[in-house]
């Protein structure tokens, strides 16, 4: 019998903490919580007294804020509507004054540098004199002025500045679909080319930083290898020296100490998150913090001394918890829990899983059932993951919990294309969208039937993004395969989609005409791939969700194929949310939404439903 139903709101309402920071002082903390149902910076004594909002948002809420330097300072960005045009904001922690840094209308500001040498300085970029580049200014918080130090010559993604806060490094794109690092010795120098990745290594490898003299970059490279590795590039020299590697898995994080720019510890995202501590003098914390929690550890914030960390664990039958950990004493303070609501139920583990597809080529992903019933014919919902040059990971997974909740196992596969198993991996998804891209996962429920864990007549493909465009290729080239599919902001027509990106994604559309298609040479096989050429082959039901206001997947890529659908009486649900974009970021949207899908899947595959009264709670799977 299933454990007892969660309700969506524990799962998918705002958390009550979240996101936790130290000062760099080591005086404060701060974390998102909701006031007034919508999250905002709440900063308080590091004993945890006296906690009060600094912000003060009414609408979409705040997701994404760091501590300055200096301390005094709270910086926050948000966007108006999920448009993505980030603006940054400023709270003074003594006075509660919020500056508006960068008031420009449709102008995207992206960090770029921040350091404890420059308390009251940062380097962000901002698209504002051409929508498709950012140029990079540094931003003086004491009198908020902003001063241009990069122009974009008009191919350059990102940006890297040595430790006297001078942009010295910029990776660029290639008219090949590959990526050149740029350097220069100084503001007033011209750029000049120091490597070159090709198409094969340009997704796995960038530069990461440079050494507290600035005559080494830290490098991620795959060049010669398969899976990326950390290195150390000397400057004058030009030799390279390796890190840390894997044979199979990509470096996926990196620890480096604030004041002598060594690298301490290096991460690989295996099966789990596995920390390779490279500094002796960091053995001892180390163990000390694996002994606090079960789950995988990150250092989240830490103090400008490096005596205090805050330390986050994720597991998966738990929510994200949170850890004050002293150096000193080598011992941890519990902070918080993100949903402490979670402890009063039961929550499914994540099953990390391995099989070949067709042709051979080793898959991995997580296989999460729910508890207290057999695993037996069960109903299942293939969960793709977006990107699709991303990766699902182990650890708390809402959507993973709900389902299995509601009495579904769900499948998650890192098909290929999926990033952090090294290049021949990635790169063996390009040109596949909808090709063996899509064979993957379906192999991966074949392989889910075959052990007798799904039920072949029970499954649904969900998704969003990469992921909702997968499920339309589900429902238009393997319908018989689903029994129904739920796409989230997912692409209908890849040659509609490239066209309409976003204009500061120009400089990745060598990249995606690359791995997906060029609709100038390409446009046949586009069509071919997309769902909208082949609605015609539905004979599914579809529920279909959409922000008005999505940069990235525009609301034409859902209306097109609605349109169709509802021409030939094809059975779908539409949702339009026109306050959101790429993904529902307000509360009451992501609640709305998923009680659409939760009754759009109870009614297609028999799982239970919150608004079902007494069949829903009674524990049994139809």
């Amino acid at each position: 019998m299933l454990p007892l139903l969660i309700p969506r709101s524990v799962i998918f309402g705002n958390p009550e903490k979240a996101d936790p920071q130290v000062s760099p002082d080591g005086s404060h903390l701060a974390y998102l919580a909701p006031l007034d149902g919508v999250l905002n910076v709440w900063v308080g004594d590091i004993t945890g007294e006296e906690f009060r909002p600094i912000t003060h948002d009414t609408d979409r809420g705040i997701r994404a804020y760091f501590w300055a330097h200096d301390a005094k300072h709270v910086l926050y960005l948000q966007d108006a509507g999920g448009d993505e045009n980030w603006r940054l904001h400023k709270v003074a922690l003594k006075t509660g004054t919020v500056d508006d840094l960068t008031p420009f209308e449709s102008v995207q500001v992206q960090i770029v540098a921040r350091d404890k040498r420059h308390p009251s300085e940062l380097l962000i970029a901002m698209n504002k004199d051409d929508r498709r580049l950012h140029d990079v200014y540094h931003l003086d918080l004491r009198s908020n002025a902003l001063e241009l130090v990069a122009k974009n010559p008009g191919n350059v993604l990102g940006w890297i500045a040595d430790t006297a806060f001078h942009v010295r490094a910029a990776l660029a794109s290639t008219p090949e679909g590959g990526s050149e690092l740029l350097m220069r010795s100084g503001p007033d120098d011209d750029w000049q080319s120091l490597l070159v990745w090709g198409p094969e290594d340009a997704m796995t490898s960038w530069p990461l930083g440079f050494t507290l003299d600035g005559g080494t970059l830290y490098l991620v490279d795959s060049r010669d290898v398969n899976a990326a590795r950390l290195c150390a590039l000397a400057l004058g020299s030009g030799s390279l020296e390796v890190i840390a590697a894997d044979p199979e898995y990509d470096v996926s994080s990196v620890h480096i100490h604030q004041d002598t720019r060594a690298i301490q510890m290096v991460a690989f995202t295996r099966a789990r998150l596995d920390w390779e501590v490279l500094d002796p003098a960091l053995a001892e914390d180390i163990e000390a913090i694996r002994a606090l929690n079960p789950g995988d550890f990150t250092v989240h914030s830490r103090t400008h001394d490096d005596q205090i960390w805050i330390v986050e664990f994720v597991q998966d039958t738990g929510p994200v918890s949170y850890y004050a950990f002293d150096r000193r004493t080598r011992s941890g303070t519990f902070l918080l829990h993100t949903r402490p609501d979670l402890s009063a139920y039961t929550l499914a583990e994540m099953q990390p899983i391995t099989l070949a597809a067709r042709d051979g080529l080793t898959v991995h992903g997580y296989l999460t059932l729910p508890p207290g019933v057999e695993p037996k014919r069960l109903p299942m919902v293939l969960d793709v993951h977006g990107g699709p040059w991303h990766r699902d990971t182990w650890g708390y997974d809402p959507e993973a919990q709900w389902l299995a909740n509601r009495g579904y196992a769900c499948l998650q596969v890192n098909f290929r294309g999926s990033t952090g198993y090294g290049k021949q991996f990635l790169n063996a998804g390009n040109r596949e969208w909808g090709g063996k891209m899509h064979d993957d996962v379906v192999d991966a429920v074949r392989w889910a039937v075959e052990r007798g864990i799904a039920d072949p007549d029970r499954v649904a493909i969900y998704g969003g993004s990469y992921g909702g465009y997968a499920a339309l290729v589900g429902a238009t080239f393997t319908p018989d395969l689903f029994r129904c599919a739920v796409d989230i902001v997912g692409p209908s027509n890849l040659i509609t989609f490239i066209e309409t990106i976003p204009p500061y994604w120009s400089s990745y559309l060598t990249m995606l005409h690359e791995r997906v298609g060029n609709p100038e040479g390409d446009r046949h096989f586009l069509l071919s791939r997309s769902p909208l050429t082949h609605v015609d082959r539905i004979r599914i039901p579809l529920l279909i969700a959409q922000g008005a206001n999505d940069p990235r997947v525009k609301q034409s890529e859902s209306e097109q194929i609605v349109t169709v659908m509802r021409e030939k009486g094809i059975d779908h649900e539409y949702m339009l949310f026109p306050d959101e974009g790429h993904g529902f970021a307000k509360p009451e949207n992501r609640l709305r939404f998923y009680a659409a899908a939760e009754r759009f899947l109870a009614k297609h595959l028999g799982g239970r439903c919150e608004d079902s009264d007494a069949d829903a709670l009674s524990g049994t799977v139809p």
